[in-house]
């Protein structure tokens, strides 16, 4: 039980218990011989104490009632020393599985109730699977005891049994339940499947959020995990935390992971903390890392199986040519610089709109093709599955109009990803967004010439509006008057002058 402060536990909150099963005189056994040697005489006090909560022979909800009464109940103090007493056995109970403790905070009160949900013990088949626990029960009553428990709860097979079982041969001769009980099926109670849907257990999907699961049990992930390994004590410990598990199922679902791949991955140092136990954050980074591995492989795979099939298919049908599809005049583009002289502008549409990138990309270069552009460009066939139209429009855009010595994987991947965003699909779309790009790049080109030569309209003029005014307050500026000759002043007014300067100049 995590408790930070402990004014957030008194005996004066509230709580509730809630069970769905029913000690057995085995359960009984269990807590007195093997639980309690683990935790103590005084948790299974107050497990009893819990369970006796809700009445005997029935499961559900106990009343919601005062801790007050849990203190009284067990012959605790109701001061700080009692209530560090009480956290401590509650954990012990949370640690073996018996007990999970919540906080449910009140949406209009400060308050918050707790919660105390008892889980039924372990039967003696099912605890000593379980390593960890074996192994703490070893800790505390030694080895020999621990052996000597197990005998105690199990009855031995016949002698006579053991010795002739191998020469035997079994038969299953059970009735099965369709062959002696017929069902009317035709016939739907709506208010009883509304009422056995309402069952306690169904109360979790309620308080916790639905995460989407890839459907792997526990029982698959522990059969698959290494018995050597380090982290096996914490995958034995996700039986018992669902929370956990599924938080496992929905990696594997987001990454597409089998059993094998989480197995590995949770056999990997970092993955599991004391504290903490599962650590999702790294165990969902590194799950990524083996998706993205995964992709990369796979895409490597396609793109080798697509060059053989095309080798083959050259080899099996030679140079057949496919039907060619004409080209309007409209969606005519312009033959590029290194093609000037080898083709006309129909000619080089026919085979951009018709021929395989491959062949159409070589026309561009006096010998072979980069090795990156190759690459590029068969990715770009294989992973993105663009047609060959349109990566050869493209081809055009980034190689056959290098004005600006744009051709890098960064720009290549950039324009593709904006043709992929506006779903160009064919080869007309395409023609239309290069004529639209070369606009927008031609009126980038003519403002920055602008703004270099100082003309209005671009940055040097950005005070000015549309029409040609000026947005700023227009600030007078001292002019130089013109030189004609004549002075303006007359001679009188010049004396008067020339008589107060001396007059000044005297004083």
């Amino acid at each position: 039980m995590r408790i930070g402060n402990l004014l957030q536990y008194t005996e004066h909150h509230r709580y509730y218990i809630f069970r769905d099963f029913s000690l057995n005189s085995l359960d009984y056994k269990m807590l007195s011989l093997i639980y309690q040697p683990m935790i103590g005489g005084f948790s299974v006090a107050l497990f009893q104490q819990l369970y006796h909560g809700i009445a005997e022979g029935m499961t559900g909800y106990s009343p919601i009632e005062s801790q007050r009464k849990l203190f009284l109940g067990l012959g605790m103090d109701m001061n700080e020393r009692g209530r560090k007493f009480l956290i401590d056995q509650a954990s012990r109970l949370e640690a073996v599985g018996l007990l999970q403790t919540s906080r449910l905070g009140m949406p209009d009160q400060a308050d918050v109730i707790y919660e105390y949900e008892l889980s039924q013990p372990l039967s003696p088949a099912e605890f000593f699977r379980n390593q960890h626990l074996t192994m703490l029960l070893r800790d505390k009553i030694g080895k020999y005891a621990v052996i000597s428990l197990r005998e105690q709860f199990g009855a031995q097979e016949p002698e006579e049994l053991m010795n002739a079982k191998q020469s035997m041969t079994k038969e299953n001769i059970s009735v099965p339940f369709y062959e002696l009980f017929q069902l009317n099926i035709q016939s739907i109670d709506v208010e009883l499947e509304q009422a056995l849907s309402e069952v306690a257990p169904a109360r979790q999907a309620a308080l916790r959020p639905q995460l989407e699961t890839a459907g792997i049990p526990y029982g698959d992930i522990i059969l698959r995990f290494p018995r050597n390994s380090e982290n096996r004590r914490y995958v034995e410990r996700l039986r018992s935390d669902a929370e956990q598990l599924a938080q496992v199922n929905y990696v594997a679902y987001k990454y597409n992971l089998s059993v094998a791949d989480i197995c590995r991955l949770l056999d990997e140092d970092g993955i599991f903390s004391e504290q903490e136990g599962l650590n999702v954050d790294e165990l969902q980074l590194r799950a990524n890392q083996l998706y993205r591995q995964d992709k990369k492989r796979e895409g490597d795979n396609q793109r080798t199986v697509a060059r053989m099939q095309a080798i083959s298919a050259q080899d099996g049908e030679g140079d057949a040519e496919l039907d060619e599809v004409g080209v309007l005049e409209e969606y005519y583009l312009g033959v590029p610089s290194q093609l000037t002289g080898r083709c006309d502008i129909q000619q080089y549409n026919m085979l951009m709109r018709n021929e395989p990138h491959t062949r159409f990309m070589q026309r561009f270069f006096p010998g072979a093709v980069p090795d990156w552009i190759e690459r590029t460009f068969e990715r770009i066939d294989l992973n993105y599955r663009l047609p060959a139209p349109v990566i050869n429009v493209l081809i055009h855009y980034v190689i056959g109009m290098n004005d600006a010595q744009r051709v890098t994987k960064t720009f290549v991947e950039a324009v593709v990803s904006n043709m992929l965003v506006k779903q160009i699909d064919n080869f007309e779309k395409a023609v239309v967004y290069v004529r639209e790009q070369t606009l927008v790049e031609a009126d980038k080109e003519r403002r920055k010439e602008a703004a270099s030569s100082g003309r209005p309209g671009t940055r040097a003029g950005a005070g000015r509006s549309a029409g040609g005014t000026s947005r700023k307050p227009s600030i007078p500026i001292v002019q130089d008057s013109p030189v004609d000759g004549q002075s303006s002043i007359s001679p009188e007014k010049l004396e008067q002058m020339r008589n107060l300067a001396r007059k000044l100049d005297g004083k």
